[in-house]
């Protein structure tokens, strides 16, 4: 969230009438938390995270809250909500400990190049539709910056196949007005080890997102 927010600050700062801004909502399902809500909104507050709303919601409809509040990025740390929100087309992305590491500094956005250039065999799903549709914002924001000291980073990592499909998956992030800071071709090799050094705060497929893939 820090990242997330130095992302706005420097926004406002560049433009005090910007629009295109990070708009942070917290759900929660937890029924401990809802009974004690005013003490989970003086918490973020005591810790300086500008959450803009609050919802209060059960398991059962979580989903409809996303909707209802137009979520374009889920974020979480249990399994199954990434599952059940990635179904109904909202891009989710699944936290692990690692995000707890990454920079509060500069948002770093890891792209999958294999998803990118994955060819569609039939219609394309809600999920990579969103997730395009993302990309597409995250790349406007990011030009709103100079190539370097930007509070916004993009990374490409191309784990299968050669120059060529790093190439491919280059210019097809261009043509979504995305252009990326780094760029990495593993030729197969474990991503693992790239993850650690780099350390993204999440990585954008076209549809489930996360670092543990």
């Amino acid at each position: 969230l820090q990242a997330l927010q130095k992302v706005n600050e420097r926004l406002l700062e560049e433009n005090p009438a910007e629009s295109l801004l990070f708009d942070v909502i917290l759900i929660t399902t937890d029924s401990q938390q809802q009974q004690q809500s005013s003490r989970v909104i003086s918490s973020t507050r005591h810790y300086g995270l500008e959450v803009s709303r609050f919802c209060f919601s059960s398991e059962e409809d979580f989903i409809e809250s996303l909707q209802k509040n137009n979520v374009k990025l889920f974020l979480t740390t249990d399994t199954n909500e990434v599952t059940q929100a990635s179904q109904t087309g909202v891009v989710s992305v699944l936290l692990d400990q690692q995000t707890a590491v990454c920079s509060s500094e500069q948002l770093r956005v890891m792209f999958c190049g294999d998803a990118v250039i994955r060819p569609d065999t039939g219609p394309m799903p809600l999920t990579r539709q969103a997730a395009q549709s993302f990309s597409t914002q995250l790349g406007e924001m990011r030009q709103k910056f100079g190539m370097f000291d930007s509070p916004l980073s993009f990374i490409l990592v191309t784990s299968h196949g050669g120059r060529e499909s790093c190439r491919g998956a280059l210019q097809m992030l261009r043509s979504r007005g995305v252009s990326v800071d780094e760029a990495y071709c593993l030729a197969g090799a474990p991503r693992g080890p790239m993850l650690s050094l780099l350390q993204p705060h999440f990585l954008l497929r076209d549809g489930y997102s996360g670092l543990e893939e």
